[in-house]
């Protein structure tokens, strides 16, 4: 991929560009390339398509999820997914510039990952209490808010308390990043309910311009969220997805590597297997054919 702009900042799976003009200042070109990360590591080896799949998912969603922010007064960051360069077609966004919030805003409708180990250990996830006789894969009673730091690349995400988010940003703003996560989170379920998918959580980032909240990034994608296909869906152990935990498992069960250490490549049918799974959840959530 080529892009004649001022590289910004490279993330572990996207490329932030500067594509402000004089009549058109404070926009943000965002590519998403075709990495993959798991446990806090980019891995070498690319998805083919997976970027195109992220990005146009996005551009999806943001317009499935309009109603919802407009209630809050809020609105999203793209502008377009079209008029971007040539190179980068299909995998781009022009967007606007943010002052973007210090926290990952995670919604979960189910249990399941962390949340699942944490809950075993304390009955809760960090200030929220949940049920007991929950299991790996059980529908939580109502969405739960449990937000995580940003970290950077190479660092890992940490799980903090609601008190943590009101100190980052103020109690108006957590009070409102919570409310709104929640309501796009239930949206979003009920959007993916309908295409017969289980959208067991997810993570939305947001920024300000001025005083208006403004959701940005990737929205509902394979790399943000956790989809199961609800014909499956049996808590009590793992559940197949549509996500990188496919990835994440062979990591975990069959390539012996450290989490620590240079990770390996991914081998032909795990990568073919991944990229099938991504499109899947494209094609099953929008009802087009991904080309």
């Amino acid at each position: 991929m080529s892009v004649e702009l001022p590289l910004l900042a490279r993330g572990k799976v996207r490329e932030i560009y500067d594509a402000s003009t004089p009549a058109a200042p404070d926009r943000l070109l965002l590519v998403a390339s075709d990495r993959i990360s798991a446990y806090d590591h980019v891995l070498p080896t690319p998805i083919p398509d997976k970027g195109r799949v992220l990005t146009q998912l996005s551009v999806w969603w943001f317009e499935q999820l309009t109603p919802v922010l407009e209630s809050f007064g809020a609105s999203h960051h793209l502008i377009s997914a079209t008029d971007v360069p040539d190179d980068v077609a299909g995998r781009a966004m022009l967007v606007r510039r943010l002052e973007m919030l210090p926290v990952e805003c995670v919604a979960r409708g189910y249990l399941s990952g962390s949340g699942t180990k944490e809950y075993a250990r304390t009955g809760s996830i960090r200030d929220v209490a949940l049920p007991a006789g929950l299991v790996e894969g059980s529908r939580l009673p109502a969405p739960v808010f449990t937000p995580s730091t940003k970290a950077e690349v190479g660092e890992h995400d940490e799980a903090i308390d609601f008190a943590a988010v009101v100190s980052a940003v103020g109690a108006g703003r957590a009070e409102e990043l919570r409310e709104l996560t929640l309501a796009l989170y239930s949206r979003g379920a009920e959007i993916a309910e309908a295409a017969g998918i289980v959208l067991a959580d997810t993570k939305f980032e947001f920024g300000l311009d001025g005083d208006e909240l403004v959701l940005a990034d990737e929205v509902l994608t394979p790399d943000s969220s956790r989809f199961w296909p609800a014909s499956s869906w049996s808590p009590g152990a793992a559940q197949p997805s549509y996500d990188k935990q496919y990835v994440r498992d062979w990591l975990t069960n069959e390539s012996g590597w450290d989490r620590t250490s240079t990770p390996p490549e991914l081998p032909d049918d795990v990568v073919a297997a991944t990229r099938e799974r991504y499109v899947t959840a494209y094609e099953q959530l929008t009802g087009r054919s991904f080309a």
